[in-house]
């Protein structure tokens, strides 16, 4: 998988590649033309100049689906058997409501009490429901991945392609094949023979992407310095300028450090790249926080765009939700700096990597919102990972609202628009200074108790008891005081008790905003405060944050 190319950035040494003369030559002359073709214009908006792309996999089967490979293809690690903790081989659980066809698996019921299924992406109502999606978030156009086909997935990957062409003629949709050119032996005239009897059918469909007039094709994975993508830059080169004279606008994905050809790029392979008419850059793995982001934008990002403007090439950079298993998407603000700094920087157009990418964590498409949605017992990360509650659909909305700004509909801003539930409102800050009152998901007050005994939820109505005053503890964190005293959370090994003199680290809490007008606390044992419905003492204890770990402030 691509992203498993983010572990040469520790371990890449210089290889040096060896060239013919006629190589040379040829390198050499398209170099020398290019000084002479220089433009600070892109292409006018298109299909993709302009757009939004969802890199858009469709490679998940099950057996029983009615498809060609009749397996658990990319679910699990053995595609003969059933999912199951056992068999796994995927990071993120989906949020497969929206389906009609789903499949049992051998994974234990959801939290929810709910029976552990899949969806298949050769039925046709899952990839009808993606390209539904694609339309309610205004997503422009699909990148088919297309590996390898000759193998024993062939088959299957056709099919898929005739059905996304179906789909995206009904929804409105753009698509174009990109080619994932990894470990393909011998790529250079296969992926030729393909395009000429298979593929550049699709064309003739009204949802086929045009830019400049001219079909889109994408190649994924030319001058990466790795075994698995050996091919020399005149061999790449001749790949990409059969496209051209096939009348293709050729879409090239490239190593994220392909200008300065270091690091994730062989050497000796700018001239190959420059013949490209838009440069994708990959970008999985390189980053994993809102600093990585503006690193790149100063760094990497603006003197692409410049070489590209320079060039006459259209840039269109990678931007990923994150890796929802490592914790990287920070309810957004990970993704919405991107695409700031992506629309800043002038890009030409944007590709989101990826749309159904459940196998490594970076989809975009509809997931687990909460531990009610994965299997019991699994380790699967939602979306509420970090104490912030997200709807399922939260990263398509938010994709939509990244594509508005990159067509001018919204204006550049740093701050994201997006609400992680539709309807949460403006962001909860934390109100230092104030005086406020606690209500629970009972409708009840949580009540200090006068620090005679653990704290309750469970006032009718706010009191003296009732009120407490917000102290900034530094680091963001708030410390909560009444009638002199200070709430603990005895690290979750007893109720909470209001009756502390001096602040410590049991006194202090994470204020979290759910996004859907209600707040939580954490403690420093990295448990939620709950009311417990009323029906007992207080807790700092849930791992998870529920209807009982919610308070309205001031209600």
């Amino acid at each position: 998988m691509k992203s498993k190319l983010h572990l040469l950035l520790a371990t890449l040494i210089s290889l040096s590649v060896g060239c013919s003369k006629k190589e040379v030559s040829q390198l050499q002359s398209l170099q020398d033309g290019k000084k002479n073709a220089i433009s600070t214009l892109g292409s006018p908006a298109g299909d993709v100049v302009g757009k939004i792309t969802v890199g858009y996999q469709g490679w998940f089967a099950a057996i029983g689906d009615g498809s060609p490979i009749n397996a658990w293809w990319h679910w699990t690690q053995n595609w003969g058997a059933s999912p199951s903790s056992s068999n796994n081989g995927i990071k993120s659980w989906p949020d497969v409501r929206d389906y009609t066809s789903t499949y049992a698996t051998a994974w234990p019921n959801l939290n929810n009490g709910q029976q552990a299924k899949l969806f298949s992406s050769f039925t046709d109502q899952t990839v009808n429901t993606h390209f539904l999606w694609m339309q309610q978030n205004g997503i422009d156009c699909a990148a088919l991945q297309r590996f390898n086909p000759n193998g024993s997935e062939g088959p299957v990957r056709d099919a898929i392609t005739a059905k996304v062409k179906t789909a995206a003629e009904t929804y409105g949709r753009k698509f174009y094949i990109m080619y994932d050119v990894s470990g393909w032996t011998n790529m250079q005239s296969e992926i030729k023979t393909d395009w000429t009897n298979k593929m550049s059918a699709y064309t003739t469909s009204s949802a086929y992407a045009k830019q400049n007039g001219k079909p889109v094709v994408c190649i994924w994975g030319f001058g990466f310095n790795d075994s698995n993508h050996s091919w020399s830059a005149a061999v790449c080169l001749d790949v990409i300028n059969w496209f051209k004279n096939q009348g293709c606008y050729v879409i090239g994905g490239v190593p994220t450090h392909w200008r300065t050809e270091s690091d994730d790029s062989r050497p000796s392979f700018l001239a190959t790249y420059s013949a490209l008419n838009m440069i994708s850059p990959w970008m999985v793995g390189r980053i994993g926080n809102v600093n990585d982001v503006d690193n790149f934008y100063t760094n990497v990002n603006t003197p692409d765009q410049a070489y590209c403007n320079d060039h006459g090439i259209d840039y269109q950079p990678c931007i990923l939700p994150g890796d929802l298993q490592e914790h990287q998407r920070a309810h957004g603000d990970f993704m919405w700096r991107q695409f700031y700094n992506m629309v800043r920087v002038g890009a030409q157009g944007i590709y989101i990597s990826m749309f159904d990418e459940y196998n490594e964590g970076n989809q975009i498409a509809k997931t687990a919102e909460s531990s009610a949605f994965i299997p019991a017992g699994a380790n699967f990360v939602t979306l509420d990972e970090d104490g912030v509650a997200c709807s399922a659909d939260y990263y398509l909305r938010l994709t939509g609202d990244g594509g508005k700004m990159l067509k001018g509909q919204i204006g550049l801003t740093a701050s994201r628009p997006t609400q992680p539930i539709v309807g949460g409102g403006n962001p909860i800050p934390p109100p230092y200074g104030q005086t406020i009152t606690l209500k629970g998901s009972n409708n009840l007050y949580v009540s200090s108790e006068n620090a005679q005994q653990a704290m309750n939820c469970n006032r009718a109505t706010a009191q003296g008891w009732e009120h407490f005053s917000v102290t900034n503890a530094g680091n963001g964190k708030v410390v909560l005081l009444n009638s002199g005293y200070y709430v603990s959370s005895e690290n979750g090994t007893q109720a909470i008790n209001c009756n502390r003199t001096a602040i410590g680290p049991w006194e202090q809490f994470d204020w979290i905003d759910n996004g859907d007008g209600s707040i939580s606390l954490k403690g420093n044992n990295g448990a939620y405060v709950s009311s417990e419905g009323g029906t007992q003492a207080m807790t700092c204890t849930r791992t998870t944050i529920g209807a009982t770990e919610k308070f309205k402030v001031n209600q």
